[in-house]
């Protein structure tokens, strides 16, 4: 391993997934940037950071500015990805179109190795514009640069809230749960530091003989199965009421114009079908990792 591949920058280093990246970077003994288009945000960050991290204004739209900011890294890492089109861009614009820009700056610079986040479950025939543009962006990535590492996450969660607490207060605010048509939907959690883990392995030279992974937690749970779990840990009876995918689209339609809508169209479209790891991809055991259990941590 070279020093220049340890010198790695994190787009989206601001972000859910890749704030944690670059922590877990810095505790790997890496140099590294915070590439985000919003620096404020990053101040909130370097508490936690634990270490002296470079931040660095990035321009998807911009060439020009993000070939500047790549050019002294040995390891890219692109993070960045959203739910809900807003500001005017779209999953196209993100999920292809820029990570398309990323993986030609990457090849054209010669010597770095990029490593591209997507998400289990990307369709290149679903009729889901994220769903779509997920699977979209990787095909971009792999053509432009082969070598390129592609991680596909399961839905992640983390010790502080996401997914799991944001489901308990659901579960603890309504007497009546709505469900993703019949809650049958099989999911396989996965802990966002393990997520970042997987990176930093491969930054530290992990071998493994496929360039994909899919990444899920040890436990597999039906939808409703994690509701339920989650009512009795609360003490509390609960009614799970199964709803029409078509019903949550229309809802997820009227919210759209809030900045933070609580349900978008990519996650009613994810939920349509099981996100679990397939076969066919390399896994965590393929750079030495276990998966750490929600369950085994308190969270479900």
């Amino acid at each position: 391993m070279t020093t220049s591949a340890r010198n790695v920058i994190v787009l989206g280093g601001t972000g859910f997934l890749g704030r944690r990246v670059v922590r877990r970077l810095v505790r790997h003994g890496c140099q590294v940037s915070a590439g985000t288009r919003s620096p404020g945000a990053a101040a909130a960050c370097r508490l936690k950071w634990g270490g002296e991290v470079r931040i660095v204004r990035t321009d998807l739209g911009d060439s020009t500015a993000l070939k500047a900011a790549l050019a002294s890294s040995g390891t890219v890492i692109n993070c960045i990805g959203f739910y809900a089109e807003t500001g005017g861009e779209t999953f196209q614009d993100i999920h292809v179109d820029a990570a398309r820009r990323i993986a030609r700056l990457v090849k054209e610079h010669g010597g770095q190795r990029l490593i591209h986040v997507s998400g289990i479950g990307a369709n290149l025939r679903s009729g889901s514009a994220y769903v779509r543009a997920r699977a979209e962006g990787e095909a971009a990535v792999r053509s432009i640069f082969p070598g390129a590492f592609i991680l596909r996450p399961s839905v992640m969660f983390s010790r502080s809230g996401a997914f799991f607490r944001d489901l308990q207060g659901i579960v603890d605010r309504l007497p009546v749960i709505p469900m993703f048509g019949r809650g049958n939907t099989k999911l396989q959690p996965v802990w966002v530091g393990d997520t970042a883990e997987a990176a930093c392995r491969i930054v530290d030279g992990a071998r493994a003989r496929r360039r994909v992974f899919e990444l899920g937690g040890p436990d597999i749970f039906r939808y409703r199965e994690i509701l339920e779990r989650l009512a009795v840990r609360s003490g509390r009876r609960r009614l799970m009421l199964p709803v029409p995918f078509i019903l949550w689209r229309f809802g997820a339609a009227l919210l759209s114009p809030l900045r933070r809508p609580p349900v978008t169209q990519a996650q009613i479209a994810l939920m349509r079908r099981d996100n679990t790891a397939g076969g066919n991809a390399a896994a965590f055991s393929d750079l030495g990792m276990e998966p750490h259990s929600a369950i085994a941590m308190g969270l479900v």
